[in-house]
């Protein structure tokens, strides 16, 4: 007994540190088609409406769902179903952000946007697999845990390739900083290396059965499109708000390169833990209905500092209030967030359900940036924070009507008031 208690206790460990490092690989390259790459334009001439415009190379986030039944259907590298597919989605960011490395946006504009959504869909590609892995793998008790270490990993990381990246651009310029990104991808390498994983049985003999039966079982749920709608909707807010915030700290504000990019990497990752773990401690005693609305109320006010300084608050003390407050209020909210998504997935087909409802958030993020570009460039940076928290609130009213519907979504909590 006490050998069976430990070695369950090892397979958590083991689990919760390679959800950690497969959350770094799975945020590292988000940045680098979306932040550092709008920062890389920025400097280097580029329009505001361009800008904007570029924000589409990320489209393949939004329909990644229509190749998740290949992660559902069908190993690779003679790996276990998840870690192949992880595994060699790695070696592919790794060999396109070395090709970005060597081009410019300042003369290879075009030849960046289509390596930029290159780099996009094999990113998302490793997402399906990760976020199947961590839905398979983690027991109900742990998923707020998993929850709070998958999102530190992925916040992490998207501060090193979306904050570090800019004072290190600031000294060695881009290129060097796409070739250590490139580097620091062998974390989620060691990721792959440490996942113990439950091999499972494909759900279906064929590919489009597969697909079939993972939409059907989804849409045939109890208010599927409601459900559906709040996860689109619940944290486009905090999208809208992001979309252009570091091109509105450098143009718009007047901070400085690398000053952006320390504060986003010091307080920036300190709020970005502190939140997700306080997420993965509350989500443990917290019903998951009442964390959605309390993060989802603090997310949404979380682009309150940078309406604060486009209004004329100035300094270092407000570029780290605004930072924190946003990466803060943004971990809080991604740790409930995800341990949703988690929760509604159907084990079965857990790749193909899990990629639909990111699909449906990161829908948000990408179709806004053109939108972004437009209210930013012709109505200023005051109306684009302020259209940003109102964006917030339809998300939070369909989760006041779906509260019913939560009863079933925390069995150990249930199991646990039954006893």
């Amino acid at each position: 007994m006490t050998t069976t208690v430990l070695a369950g206790r090892r397979e958590r460990v083991r689990t919760l540190t390679a959800v950690t490092l497969l959350g770094f690989a799975s945020g590292l390259p988000l940045a680098l088609s979306a932040s550092t790459l709008e920062a890389w334009c920025a400097v280097s001439g580029v329009s505001l409406k361009t800008i904007g415009v570029l924000k589409l190379v990320a489209f393949a986030y939004v329909f990644k769902f229509l190749w998740a039944p290949l992660v559902d259907r069908y190993s690779i590298f003679a790996l276990s179903r998840r870690r192949g597919w992880m595994l060699a989605m790695q070696a592919a960011i790794v060999a396109t952000l070395i090709v970005i490395a060597g081009l410019s946006p300042a003369t290879s504009l075009l030849g960046i946007a289509l390596l930029a959504m290159l780099l996009a869909a094999f990113s998302a590609t490793q997402d399906i697999a990760v976020d199947a892995y961590r839905a398979d793998q983690l027991l109900p008790r742990d998923r707020g845990l998993g929850a709070a270490f998958g999102v530190a990993g992925y916040r992490a990381a998207m501060i090193v390739s979306g904050g570090l990246a800019l004072p290190l651009a600031a000294a060695l310029g881009f290129r060097s900083v796409y070739l250590i990104m490139a580097a620091l991808m062998g974390i989620g390498m060691i990721g792959v290396a440490l996942a113990p994983e439950r091999v499972d049985a494909t759900s279906a003999a064929d590919l489009r059965g597969t697909y079939a039966r993972a939409l059907r079982e989804l849409l045939g749920r109890v208010h599927a499109l409601r459900w559906l709608a709040l996860i689109a909707l619940y944290k486009l807010g905090n999208a809208f708000a992001l979309s252009l915030s570091t091109t509105f700290l450098l143009r718009g504000a007047g901070y400085a390169l690398d000053e952006v990019g320390w504060v986003n990497k010091v307080f920036g990752l300190a709020a970005t833990l502190v939140g997700a773990f306080a997420a993965g401690l509350l989500l443990e005693r917290w019903p998951l209905w009442r964390a959605l609305l309390v993060f989802g109320i603090l997310q949404g006010m979380g682009a309150a500092g940078f309406l604060a300084i486009a209004l004329g608050w100035h300094g270092s003390a407000a570029l780290i209030v605004a930072v924190g407050a946003e990466n803060l209020t943004s971990g809080l909210g991604t740790g409930a967030f995800v341990a949703l998504l988690m929760a509604l997935c159907d084990r079965r087909f857990s790749a193909t359900q899990y990629a639909v409802f990111s699909a449906l958030d990161s829908a948000g993020r990408i179709f806004i940036g053109p939108l972004a570009g437009v209210v930013a460039a012709d109505h200023g940076w005051v109306a684009y924070f302020v259209i940003s928290l109102l964006c917030a609130v339809p998300g939070l009213l369909i989760l006041l009507g779906l509260r019913p519907q939560f009863a079933g979504l925390d069995p150990d909590r249930s199991s646990a008031a039954a006893a």
